[in-house]
């Protein structure tokens, strides 16, 4: 009996040992298992801002094409059209564009205190012309000192062809010829014509004018 309570002792002593070292090896793996997944989670953020900076640059070409609208033909057209048609409203009050005087109201003196004195003065027609090189401007009196006449060739003028005038306003009232020029008159009122003056050696207008045909008789006549 002693030595049958031996055997079972020792079988009881070897079998805790088994225990034991089952549970110290059970419980050491785990802890390796901890430690894995850290060095994984780490490329993540990298991940990150590589999607974002691949997104930035494909958000610039879309707005690209927006950036560079290409004036139609037409467009440029209809400003022509309209450069035209201010000239013949302003020629119905004898005015034209930046010239601050006008035909039937304006005076030698207004125009004398505003500009000084002309580069030259000669005789034309039934009026005195004085020409101002520097204004682009050419005025036209009649003997009592009035404008009958304001003509300028200022250089906005000189692309604007015939096929433009007459799709603006229509055909001229009449046509008269002097030299090499072409003299195209439309009436902008009873009292003022509108005339462009258009060389046949170019094909562009040179000058054009604002006259009036009621003051520009000799009113100091006797």
């Amino acid at each position: 009996m002693k030595i049958y309570k031996r055997k079972t002792t020792i079988y009881t002593l070897i079998l805790s040992t088994m225990l034991l070292a089952t549970a110290c090896s059970s419980t050491q793996e785990p802890a390796s298992n901890t430690t894995t997944p850290s060095p994984s989670s780490s490329p993540s953020p990298t991940a990150t801002p590589a999607t974002t900076s691949v997104a930035s640059p494909t958000a610039s070409p879309s707005a690209a094409p927006t950036a560079s609208p290409v004036p139609s033909s037409s467009t440029s057209a209809s400003t022509v059209s309209k450069q035209i048609k201010d000239m013949f409203e302003l020629a119905k009050s004898g005015k034209v564009s930046g010239i601050p005087f006008a035909a039937n109201t304006g005076l030698t003196d207004d125009v004398e205190k505003s500009w000084g004195k002309a580069d030259k003065t000669e005789s034309a027609g039934s009026g005195i012309y004085a020409t101002y090189s520097k204004k682009n401007a050419v005025i036209g009196y009649n003997k009592g000192s009035q404008i009958i006449d304001i003509r300028s060739n200022d250089s906005k003028l000189h692309t604007l062809t015939l096929s433009q005038i007459e799709q603006a306003l229509g055909k001229p009232n009449d046509t008269k010829v002097n030299g090499d020029d072409t003299i195209y008159i439309y009436k902008a009122s009873q009292e003022f014509q509108l005339k462009f003056i258009i060389p046949k050696s170019t094909g562009k207008v040179d000058h054009i004018s604002v006259f009036d045909t009621v003051h520009s008789i000799n009113n100091m006549a006797g």
